[in-house]
């Protein structure tokens, strides 16, 4: 019996678990700015300095909850169990996070922190545990793919669900709790969301709801195989900490993931303001509730998906550091020319569908190398510590989009943003031009530089695995 061979159900249900995930990460990515500046109250440059503070304590605390992980024992094994335990917390701090109190502006930024923060933990104690889960399901490298692609693709439906109910869901509770001041507040300013204030709270639970349903099948769904080599689980957090710091795939896999997620940070934060300012088109297509910009995050989510499932076969013929080098350069040329097209939705679109197209082959490539830095480190020293590992990805997710929200937030106040005005200056026009275009193709240069570097090629990778398939079947 082939332990490593992975049933659908399976598959499926640990993409069940990044479709939750994702459903709150993308009103974080690409909602949260515009709802800070907007709807809450606060100032962008507040808002920025907000989410590099918050995400920034939060990146550290992912490391100590990939070691916790590491040492958790239970009947379920060691990462499941995090999908069972905060699956509901989860979904109640997206509804406090996205409530706006009755506070002065002191006492509104006080409550923004202390939300915010207390959501990103959350998002750790489950993310981290969960992402550490690809490395504990199989150790077949081919599998660790096939699974990293049901990730990203059940990811991306997630979006799909976010973008497609969250706007009709705010315009719904808006009108149900109060149609007077919605429709005041509908022709006083074009926004691409409602901006009643008490929608948003009832919007994103419903959102939560269905997350926590999500959450729970992954748990149901799926099981833990791979185990450690060596018969002693007690090293110490200290020696795990050195094994990884001396690991120079971990060190550069890190800093490309945290260029390739700013590039999508700085991207989405400013979609919001380019589209309402920029290209001046904020009206709902007949009988969808969606406007313009969600029509075009839409684009880019389905642009993403058939990246993330053409993913696989790709880098199964020319490997996974050539594709992603690839694709991350294509985005990056092309996010230039976004830069110089006229004002023009069809071109628009278009750009957007091939930038995320290119961009969606990264993000299921960049997590299944995380795995193989598992076995590289395994095989060194002999200590798996794969919650603590995928904790660093984790790590760096959140770092580039803490950078993008931040850069996003201090650039529309550098460009002397104007919340709410129904006009925005020139300058401040140009500023949101070079975010969502120039900015993020420096960004895939980088990562594209840092994957030079990279040692782990798909032939050392193989080799690394079937060593430590003689070494576990020596330790039987």
């Amino acid at each position: 019996m082939n332990q490593n061979k992975i049933t659908l159900k399976e598959k499926i249900g640990y993409g069940f678990g990044d479709a939750a995930s994702s459903m709150f990460w993308k009103i974080f990515g690409m909602y949260s700015l515009f709802f800070y500046t907007d709807v809450f109250g606060i100032t962008a440059a507040a808002a920025g300095t907000m989410f590099l503070i918050a995400r920034l304590w939060d990146s550290v605390f992912d490391v100590f909850v990939g070691i916790a992980a590491d040492r958790t024992k239970s009947k379920w094994g060691k990462y499941r169990p995090y999908l069972l335990w905060f699956a509901i917390p989860f979904a109640v701090m997206g509804v406090i996070t996205f409530y706006v109190p009755d506070f002065g502006s002191s006492g509104k930024l006080i409550y923004a922190y202390i939300t915010y923060s207390l959501m990103m933990i959350v998002y750790s104690l489950i993310n981290v545990p969960y992402a550490s889960l690809l490395g504990s399901i199989s150790s077949n490298p081919e599998e660790r793919n096939s699974l990293s692609s049901y990730r990203m693709s059940f990811a991306f439906i997630g979006s799909f669900v976010t973008f497609m109910l969250l706007q009709p869901l705010i315009d719904f509770f808006a009108k149900t709790f109060d149609s007077e001041n919605y429709e005041k507040t509908q022709q006083a300013v074009e926004t691409s969301i409602s901006t009643s204030a008490i929608a948003w709270s009832f919007g994103v639970g419903v959102i939560g709801i269905l997350c926590v349903i999500l959450f729970f099948l992954c748990f149901s769904w799926t099981r833990e195989r791979v185990t450690q080599i060596e018969t002693e689980d007690n090293t110490s957090i200290k020696t795990d900490l050195n094994n990884l710091f001396r690991n120079t795939p971990w060190w550069i896999l890190v800093g490309t993931g945290l260029a390739a997620l700013l590039f999508n940070a700085v991207r989405d934060s400013v979609a919001i303001y380019y589209f309402r300012d920029y290209v001046k088109v904020s009206y709902k297509m007949t009988g969808t509730g969606w406007d313009i910009t969600t029509i075009y995050f839409l684009i880019g989510q389905a642009a993403n998906l058939i990246g993330v499932i053409a993913a696989p076969s790709i880098s199964a013929k020319y490997g996974k550091k050539k594709t992603y080098m690839i694709s991350i350069l294509l985005a990056g040329i092309f996010s230039v020319i976004f830069y110089f097209i006229p004002n023009n939705l069809p071109v628009i679109f278009l750009l957007q569908f091939i930038i995320s197209m290119f961009a969606g082959y990264v993000l299921p490539l960049l997590w299944s190398m995380f795995a193989d830095i598992v076995d590289h480190q395994e095989l060194l020293t002999g200590r798996r510590a794969t919650g603590l590992i995928f904790s660093s990805s984790s790590m760096s997710q959140k770092l580039g989009w803490a950078l993008g929200a931040a850069l996003s937030g201090w650039i529309l106040a550098i460009f002397n943003y104007i919340p709410d005005a129904l006009e925005q200056s020139a300058e401040t026009i140009f500023g949101e031009r070079i975010m969502i275009s120039i900015l993020p193709a420096v960004c895939c240069v980088l990562a594209f530089i840092g994957m030079l570097f990279y040692p782990l090629s798909d032939k050392k990778v193989k080799e690394i695995t079937q060593q430590l398939e003689v070494k576990r079947q020596n330790n039987q």
